[in-house]
């Protein structure tokens, strides 16, 4: 490996420098980067940089290393703590599971979906406090003083802006404003939302700016970070923003989970899986999506057929990656979305002609096979599609069980390094 280590472990390596140590291209090395199979930051002057333990990892991967293999598994810890969690937008349960599984506890859930709401029910141990209902209907002010952390998935909506900034009462309406209403009404050390990347430039980032102002007005500081999972156990290419707040009288540093050097390939994930239900490709679909290898799409298709297939598509320029999509053995999936055979959003199975199943849905995103869906196929892909990754929420709820009880370390504590996409993270206190 690269001789100059002291210098590398302080800069990085170069794109070159990489290819030069593994012997492969410099395009090859980007592509790697560009499908998360490889980790990179940007230096000062935006270059990308490689850490040399994690180019370590890829060269003894391609030397047969069985060492750099990692087996697909559920976390969970087996000390359970005295801290208590109120959930809102509950869904499926990917974020209950994985902060019961880090060792918090619940003590109130709230879901509207009737089917989520079931699974839920239907999953989690007798006598769980599981609201189905609109949470607008929801008095939380019982659980003044009795909360740890109140977190909630709430959906992005654009806010209304009659002057030139926002307050609580000025949301009110949204489902943001339901999330900060149960804040104020329970005052718990820490909140956490959790949404898609795309709230960062949601109305050219005045959506977050003004949840931001909300929740300082709520007396708490405001970190936020996007955390990809495909870093964090989960076989899935899938990026989430975790927004953090903390109490103003409380002295406890946001501390979020740090990228592991490691992925989880599908391979790994689908291993033994159960046989399911799943959708079905009609007779035309399955003859084409029979050419596409795996890791290809509509590229790899003839064009004759990509035209056929494509339609007014195939003369449109720039994305367009998803359709056809076969997905990789050797690589994590690409983000599930609620259901697998969308024209847009392919997920083909690696090596059967078929749309992923639901058990397979459910192993993507990190759920154990014991845990049941409710309803009918399109809402138990629906529900999957919708969770947070289970792995993904324990390694966020073994971050918020260290700030609670003091237990984590100066290398924990969260700091956006300026190298660093400024975009992805960022405190506001």
């Amino acid at each position: 490996m690269y001789k100059d280590s002291r210098k590398v472990l302080r800069v990085g390596l170069t794109v070159q420098q990489v290819s030069d140590e593994l012997g492969v291209s410099v395009d090859t090395i980007r592509r790697w980067d560009k499908k998360g199979l490889i980790q990179s930051t940007r230096s000062q002057n935006n270059h990308r940089v490689f850490n040399i333990k994690e180019v370590q990892r890829i060269h003894n991967r391609m030397n047969g290393d069985e060492t750099t293999h990692v087996k697909f598994q559920v976390l969970q810890n087996d000390k359970k703590t005295n801290y208590q969690v109120i959930e809102l937008f509950a869904g499926a349960g990917g974020t209950t599971l994985g902060f019961e599984n880090a060792g918090l506890n619940h003590i109130l859930l709230n879901e509207i979906d009737k089917h989520a709401a079931a699974t839920l029910r239907n999953n989690l141990p007798k006598g769980t406090n599981v609201i189905e209902g609109d949470v607008r209907k929801l008095d939380f002010t019982a659980y003044n003083g009795q909360v740890d952390v109140v977190q909630a998935g709430f959906p992005c909506q654009a806010f209304s802006y009659a002057g030139k900034s926002l307050g609580f009462e000025d949301v009110r309406g949204t489902l943001f404003f339901e999330f900060a209403r149960c804040i104020k009404e329970t005052n718990p050390k820490i909140a956490v939302g959790e949404n898609v990347k795309g709230l960062l430039r949601h109305d050219s980032g005045r959506t977050l700016k003004t949840m931001v102002a909300v929740l300082e007005e709520l007396g708490y500081k405001v970190a936020y970070k996007v955390l990809k999972a495909q870093y964090l156990d989960v076989p899935q290419k899938r990026e989430r923003l975790i927004i953090m707040a903390i109490r103003n009288d409380l002295d406890i540093p946001f501390v979020f989970p740090k990228e592991q050097d490691y992925i989880v390939t599908l391979r790994d994930a689908l291993k033994d899986c159960p046989h399911s239900d799943g959708q079905k490709y009609p007779r035309r679909k399955k003859e084409i999506l029979d050419m596409v290898p795996p890791g290809g799409y509509w590229r790899d298709l003839p064009e004759i057929v990509q035209k056929e297939y494509m339609k007014a598509s195939f003369y449109h320029t720039g994305g367009r990656t998803g359709m056809a999509r076969r997905l990789s053995w050797d690589e994590p999936s690409l983000t599930l979305t609620c259901a697998p055979a969308q024209k847009q959003t392919e997920r083909c199975h690696p090596s059967e002609t078929r749309p992923l199943n639901v058990r397979e849905y459910a192993r993507i995103q990190s759920f154990p096979d014991h845990w049941s869906f409710s309803g009918s196929t399109t809402a138990q892909y629906k529900q999957i599609g919708n969770a947070v990754p289970v792995n993904l929420a324990y390694h966020l709820g073994a971050c918020l069980i260290k700030m609670l009880g003091g237990t984590y370390t100066k290398e924990d504590i969260f700091n956006p390094q300026p190298n660093e996409d400024s975009k992805t993270q960022g405190t506001l206190f």
